[in-house]
């Protein structure tokens, strides 16, 4: 029996209720534009099919998405206590320090496409206090080991979830137009693949990868914690909170919150790779509504990521072996939607430009 929600869950269920579903009319009208611009109809392939949706998600026939942010949230796993990971724990708060000073992959990537990042602590085993650009969400320092029990309490989970929405909501109000989700969190590859079986029911060998490196012998190891780690919790794939604080993490569930946020505001959200396609599932276990508001950056080369867009009906944007998370596949797929959008509220149509149809 589950216990009487707590506040977090409770503003969590209100939150989610009052979503309203994306708009078919305005993706009509925008296929409609589409077909009348200065190109034969649907020359342009999936960047069609994107710029479409965001027409869809912002509920316009001229979409735009000029100010993009991507929100890294950031926490550590008790589970690493297993051995899951050839990388010590305190990797966590070091990435995070390596964020906030523009040093990573992820700050490359956003500053070519003009995308900014927004660091979030949501439960990093350690003081990051004295670093002023990180935003001081922590809900615990890092979870519990989830092979000898729940990672989180309920009310922990559904106040990390909180915590997603409130940074979505905030983005939103300072004038971004486009959130992409990124992480960071030694150990949360694990998390991402328990996650994936509890609300796939595919083993823990389908779906569990080398994370930051792991041989055959440790991906094998990994996918033994994860069998425990589903059978100690018995998670209930229908209890969605549940499974989240069972098996899950901090920054997950805070991604899962950015989705249902985005959603609550209208704004279509981006989804980086194969830990936060597992935030993906979460947020829309706990708010089904919430998928039509999320497009899929790319195709993660953990195998896993395969799984869980399958389960979700996304189709990433690009494929390119990429498996290093942060938001970097998030900020790399800014681009082409940008340039989708601009195409379908920019270029002219043959009765704009004088031009003469087909025949």
């Amino acid at each position: 029996m589950k216990p009487e929600p707590g506040p977090h869950e409770s503003e969590l269920t209100r939150v989610t209720a009052a979503i309203d579903p994306t708009d078919p009319e305005c993706e009509r009208a925008a296929w409609e534009r589409l077909d009348s611009l200065t190109k034969p109809p649907r020359s342009l392939g999936r960047l069609e099919q994107i710029a479409a949706r965001v027409a869809r998600i912002q509920r316009t026939s001229k979409p735009s998405v000029a100010r993009k942010a991507v929100i890294l949230a950031a926490a550590d796993h008790g589970v690493v206590a297993e051995g899951v990971s050839p990388y010590p724990q305190d990797v966590t708060w070091q990435m995070v320090a390596n964020f906030v000073s523009g040093g990573a992959a992820i700050n490359q990537i956003a500053r070519s496409v003009g995308a900014e990042v927004l660091v979030y602590d949501v439960g990093v085993a350690h003081d990051l206090s004295g670093h002023d650009a990180v935003i001081g969400r922590k809900v615990a320092a890092g979870t519990q080991n989830m092979a000898n029990g729940p990672a989180m309490t309920r009310e922990q989970c559904a106040q990390a979830v909180s915590v997603g929405v409130r940074a979505a909501t905030d983005a939103i109000d300072d004038g971004f137009t486009l959130i992409g989700t990124g992480e960071m969190g030694i150990g949360n590859s694990t998390a991402a693949a328990a996650l994936t079986a509890a609300y796939t029911g595919r083993g823990p060998l389908d779906v569990v990868g080398p994370g930051t490196g792991l041989d055959e012998q440790g991906i094998a190891h990994k996918a033994h914690v994860v069998e425990r780690a589903l059978a100690v919790n018995r998670v209930d794939r229908l209890d969605a909170l549940g499974v989240l604080a069972a098996v899950g993490g901090l920054e997950i569930a805070a991604l899962a919150g950015v989705m249902i946020g985005c959603a609550a505001r209208r704004t279509a959200c981006v989804v980086d790779g194969y830990i936060s396609g597992a935030a993906a599932l979460s947020a829309c276990a706990l708010c089904p509504q919430a998928a039509d508001y999320l497009l899929a950056s790319h195709l993660s080369a953990e195998p896993g990521h395969r799984i869980v867009l399958e389960k979700l009906g996304l189709e990433p944007v690009f494929t390119l072996d990429m498996r290093l998370g942060e938001g970097t596949g998030a900020a790399l797929a800014f681009g082409v939607i940008d340039a989708a959008c601009a195409v379908l509220s920019g270029m002219a149509t043959f009765a704009e430009a004088g031009v003469s149809g087909a025949g």
